[in-house]
């Protein structure tokens, strides 16, 4: 007869206690470590690269700029407003346009409303800026500056406040003005950061100054939110006040950086406090800084190549006497003949009705070429240019390359250099 099995019902094991308690006579329990993964946390940005990553993207929100280099230059623009009074330099912004309706008065909106203590106007006098400016300056922000430097008789107009644009760049340079009752010189300060929009190209002394954004229109397909003040202002004003908080403070470490840049003379004076931004923000900053400063300058010595009238005038000159046979001398009607017959030169559009003998002594100006009076075949008398006036300009600002068959010996290789 089989015995009867005795069935156990296993008993339930107690629920361990947290933390875990020593029992007499057992050895302590282990207390499990953390797995990696639930020790791992994702790296998070610095504070100023994770701001300045949200500035970005709130100007990335209205605004279409014609690269990523272009947006990356704004924003660092933007941050460095915040801390004027620890720069040595301060880069004017050109947002500037070939036509209309390209969104350059759209990025000077959300500008204005996240630099440090703007100060917008669409036109303005040099007196009302110098009194606005001070140990702590404003940021000049003015709109349709073509109204101001677009045509010659508005340039001139505006020299001085041109002049106040090129000083105001670098610190210390000052602008004296007889003032007071009782007439003593007072010197004004210039140093302020500024943007100015608007269609064509500013005088190239501002340009040259500037860190260039060149506006196109939006293409089919591309979308950007509508800039409304009532609900965009606030939420722009909260980043601006953020940038205030996070770069005021750290305005004297600020001024003691002189950070490695990669370009030289004037444009790295311009470019030094974006990348002195980048280099406070930390993460990708930097390297991003670096490359639009090299990226955007190369593409503006390029374009100051193909554009600049000055020195596409000289080498319209050249080819005119070479198409006359390199004449001594020659009339002034007759060079300007020459030039407006270039159906592909901008000179026949010129002002209002082309090349003027006024415009080509004002073009030629800075390169002390002027027209005389000269006596021409049969006797007579009329205002021209002697070719060799031009010589030295020709050699320093457009050189002709010499030719594989002009032996120049200066083209040969030298000793010890064999193929």
């Amino acid at each position: 007869m089989d015995e009867p099995t005795s069935s156990t019902t296993p008993t339930a094991s107690p629920t361990p206690t947290w933390p875990p308690v020593a029992v007499p006579g057992q050895a302590a329990p282990a207390i499990p470590e953390p797995s990696p993964a639930e020790d791992e946390k994702p790296p998070q940005a610095p504070e100023g690269a994770a701001l300045l990553d949200e500035l970005r993207e709130a100007i990335a929100r209205y605004v279409i700029l014609p690269s990523s280099e272009a947006l990356t230059a704004v924003t660092l623009w933007v941050a460095a407003t915040h801390i004027q009074p620890a720069l040595q330099h301060a880069p004017r912004l050109a947002v500037v346009g070939p036509a209309k309706r390209c969104g350059k008065s759209r990025l000077l909106d959300v500008i204005t409303e996240t630099v440090r203590e703007p100060l917008i106007t669409v036109n303005t006098s040099p007196a009302v800026v110098f009194r606005a400016i001070g140990d702590d300056p404003p940021t000049l922000l003015v709109d349709e500056a073509d109204t101001i430097f677009g045509s010659i008789k508005a340039a001139e107009k505006n020299e001085e406040l041109r002049g106040l644009l090129n000083a105001g760049h670098q610190r210390n340079r000052p602008a004296l003005r007889i003032s007071g009752p009782e007439h003593k010189p007072q010197a004004f300060p210039t140093f302020a950061m500024a943007a100015l929009a608007g269609i064509g190209d500013l005088p190239d002394t501002v340009m040259d100054r500037a860190v260039v954004i060149r506006m196109q229109r939006r293409k089919d397909g591309e979308r950007v939110e509508q800039f409304r003040s009532r609900r965009d202002i606030p939420t722009l004003h909260g980043l601006r006040d953020r940038l205030t908080a996070w770069l005021r403070p750290l305005m004297d470490t600020a001024a003691d950086l002189v950070p490695p840049m990669p370009v030289q003379d004037r444009a790295a004076d311009t470019w030094e406090p974006l990348v002195i931004v980048a280099e406070l923000a930390g993460g990708t900053w930097p390297e991003e800084a670096r490359a639009a400063c090299a990226s955007m300058c190369a593409a503006e010595a390029g374009k100051d190549d193909e554009s600049n009238l000055k020195t596409r005038l000289l080498q319209d000159i050249r080819r005119a006497f070479a198409r006359c046979g390199d004449p001594d001398i020659m009339r002034t009607r007759d060079l300007l003949d020459e030039l407006l017959k270039d159906q592909e030169a901008p000179w026949a559009e010129y002002g209002t009705a082309g090349l003027s003998p006024r415009h080509l002594g004002i073009l030629l100006k800075d390169f002390d070429i002027k027209a005389a009076t000269h006596r021409f075949e049969g006797g007579q008398q009329a205002k021209g240019f002697a070719r060799l006036r031009f010589a030295d300009a020709w050699a320093r600002y457009c050189p002709e390359e010499p030719t594989p068959d002009s032996g120049d010996e200066s083209t040969a290789p030298g000793p010890g250099l064999h193929s």
